[in-house]
């Protein structure tokens, strides 16, 4: 898997990407136990309001960034969002009000969602190989492991010597210190489109790609699934230690450590699981994972139990979101790829937009295992989902046809049919393939 690093731009965006989530990961920690510092036992419901406004961000800005992101030179732009963000984070320490929480997550998140697609889109071309790319998505969720791992560690021997607060100075090394990575490599020209585009067809084209593409659907689903189980681990494990069984603030940095060890083994095996099973089947046994541990979560009884079910949830975690990135390596060209990563980071995070809310309100209203139930059932429901719209077998080479086509037409070669051309090759949704074949035409 290591070997990937031998490649220098590579290299040193993984570990920009690696050292600003330690970062992000210390900033986790300490919103967690600055909801709570504000808010008391309702800390669950004003970390949920906040991760929600952090998703609302996500949702609406994307799509709308990649549009205007891709005319933009890639190591300019995510030179100046990391920047950004370091400013933001930076005032995270001084905040008194509920509120003044809530305007600083949307900031910070709103650069996020021009940051994140546009890093995400630049590995495929950096790494065009799909087992170099799969190698790199699985370090990708290691990276995010780490975040779940090393910073709730780190976290927790910084929490015994000061303040809570001082975790988010962490936060802006880690922007600082991604921003001067990036500047010392040369990043690919995005591929512009042969055909131009308005803004409107420029900010929906991923969405309408993703929505079209039978794989993707059944992404969707997963997405759905993977949200409503982990919405659990990242909103109500600060309530449940601290305020259900009365633990201090370093058992909550090593259950969230718990869920990163799970989620890092999972993507270690990875790259080996994916040369012998199918993306889906992978995937899909991620998810049924998840579904298990959340209604297993109906029996938590004591921290050792929570550790455990933690953990469990960190392996569905991962098993069920790493491979995505491939499906949309697969289900685009290059030009494409930008808007196709940023409707997976929308449509992923309108998910969230959901559970997040849900998850908080459920716990602060109702009893944990009333949280438990319903976001497994709604987890469960997007297993079936995905079993339904996401074929068994997913052909990529897809004979289908043409009708009416201009002569000289680039696609105007084939057997010719009635009014048209019928022909195949690698299928996916474009310009000139508008929509999937139905039954192979």
């Amino acid at each position: 898997m290591l070997n990937i690093l031998v490649n220098q731009t590579y290299r040193h965006l993984f570990a920009s990407q690696f050292i600003s989530l330690i970062g992000t990961g210390l900033a986790t920690v300490a919103l967690g136990l600055l909801a709570f510092d504000l808010a008391g036992n309702n800390a669950g419901m004003v970390l949920g309001t906040a991760l929600a406004i952090k998703m609302i961000a996500y949702v609406a800005i994307a799509p709308i960034a990649s549009a205007f992101a891709e005319r933009l030179p890639k190591r300019t732009l995510m030179v100046s969002l990391d920047l950004i963000r370091a400013g933001v984070a930076l005032l995270l320490p001084f905040v008194s009000h509920i509120y003044e929480v809530y305007i600083l997550i949307f900031v910070l998140q709103a650069a996020s969602a021009s940051y994140t697609p546009t890093f995400q889109a630049t590995i495929p071309d950096i790494l065009p190989d799909e087992e170099d790319y799969t190698k790199a998505l699985s370090l990708s969720r290691l990276a995010y492991d780490m975040e779940s791992l090393v910073s709730p560690m780190v976290a927790a021997a910084l929490l015994t010597m000061m303040s809570f607060k001082i975790l988010f100075m962490g936060t802006v090394l880690g922007f600082l210190a991604s921003a001067i990575l990036v500047v010392t490599v040369a990043l690919p020209t995005s591929k512009m489109p042969l055909i131009q585009r308005n803004i409107y067809d420029r900010t929906t084209r991923g969405i309408r790609i993703f929505l079209a593409t039978p794989r993707l659907r059944g992404l969707l689903a997963v997405n759905v699934a993977v949200s409503a189980a982990a919405s659990m681990v990242f909103v109500n494990t600060v309530v449940i230690i601290q305020g259900h069984m009365g633990l201090t603030a370093n058992v909550v940095a090593w259950a969230l450590a718990s869920f990163g060890s799970g989620s890092m083994i999972a993507a270690m095996a990875l790259p080996r699981l994916l040369r012998q099973q199918t993306d889906r089947r992978v995937m899909l046994s991620g998810v049924a994972i998840l579904v298990a541990a959340m209604f297993a979560g109906l029996f938590l009884t004591n921290l050792s139990s929570l550790m455990g079910l933690w953990f469990l949830l960190g392996l569905g975690y991962s098993a069920a979101q790493t491979p995505s990135g491939r499906l949309l390596w697969r289900s685009s060209h290059q030009e494409d790829r930008p808007a196709l990563f940023a409707a997976q980071f929308a449509l992923s995070h309108a998910s969230w937009l959901v559970f997040y809310p849900l998850s908080g309100w459920l716990g602060a209203h109702f009893t944990m295992p009333v949280a438990f139930g319903v976001l497994g059932c709604a987890a469960a429901f997007a297993y079936l989902v995905a079993l339904k719209v996401w074929p068994t077998i997913d052909l990529q080479e897809i004979e289908h046809d043409h009708f009416n086509l201009p002569e000289g037409h680039p696609h105007a070669i084939g057997t010719h049919i009635a009014n048209g051309v019928r022909h195949s090759h690698l299928f996916v949704v474009d310009y000139y393939h508008p929509r999937w074949p139905s039954s192979g035409h």
